[in-house]
């Protein structure tokens, strides 16, 4: 089995409800107002619940009560009030993964690490709306949930217990391809934003030369992840080089404040994305 045929089968295992389809066709169609987007997230409780404590957590620091979706979506835009949705509803489409609970909860642990980092970084490098790439960062592993929920037995095979191997050259040599390949096969399917796909698929090129400052975003904030949860302390400079951190204008302090953004933020995010990975705090 490739990429695809793994996204495939995951497809109709993890699915995505009709609330989310129809919000998406509302925000495909350019004539839809506020209040047609507003309403159909109303009919879901618990959504427009999760966008309401997100819209008003320090996550976006707006001055001011959110109390209504319709000002959540005037106010974030609906851009970024989709990305919100897209995070509730795959989160929740793998709740459906068979797996151990610590497993889970370290994994979207990790994911909002990441979400977080890129968020920080985005937002130190000026980069409009940056509160968008969250979902890039929270969303860049879900192939490994995906190998997780199919052929459990390789996902220890995929582990890398050495620092000089990386992750996804372990994955590439027992699956034939990376769950990043994985991740964005399942978002094409999805029909999500291109914007959303092509970062995830490229978050392990090394060449920022080739590649978007998204991904190079991505990359980054993955491997800060990555340094912060291997067992043995990491310096950045293991797992990202010198050059990648110079294309950015990005130094280890600003790498360091990422980290502390990360710690300060990380339960409030889990307590409303993945309430059962917040009871370890």
């Amino acid at each position: 089995m490739n990429a695809i045929d793994y996204a495939e089968q995951a497809s109709e295992l993890f699915v995505l409800s009709e609330s989310f389809l129809r919000i998406k066709e509302l925000i495909d169609n350019e004539s839809s107002t506020i209040d047609d987007i507003s309403e159909v997230i109303l009919i879901d409780p618990a959504l427009a619940a999760s966008i309401l404590k997100l819209a008003n957590s320090s996550f976006f620091s707006y001055p001011g009560k959110i109390d209504t979706i319709s000002k959540a979506v005037l106010v974030l835009g609906i851009t970024e009030v989709y990305n919100l949705v897209i995070a509730y509803f795959v989160t929740k489409a793998f709740n459906a993964v068979t797996a151990d609970k610590q497993y889970l909860e370290n994994f979207w642990e990790q994911s909002v690490d990441c979400a977080l980092i890129i968020k920080y970084l985005s937002s130190s490098l000026n980069v409009a709306n940056a509160e968008r790439l969250f979902i890039l960062g929270l969303l860049h592993n879900i192939g490994e949930l995906i190998i997780q929920q199919i052929s459990p037995e390789k996902i220890p095979l995929c582990q890398s217990d050495d620092i000089n191997t990386r992750s996804w050259q372990k994955q590439q040599a027992v699956l034939g391809f990376t769950y990043a390949d994985c991740s964005s096969e399942l978002l094409k399917l999805w029909q999500l934003p291109y914007n959303l796909i092509a970062p995830i698929r490229n978050q392990n090129e090394t060449d920022f030369e080739q590649i978007n400052i998204e991904s190079q975003l991505l990359c980054v904030a993955k491997n800060v992840m990555l340094s912060q949860q291997n067992p043995v302390s990491v310096n950045f400079s293991t797992l990202i080089s010198e050059q990648q951190l110079s294309h950015l204008s990005i130094n280890e302090k600003t790498l360091t404040s990422a980290i502390d953004y990360c710690d300060l933020e990380r339960l409030g995010i889990l307590s409303i994305l993945s309430p059962s990975s917040a009871m370890i705090y």
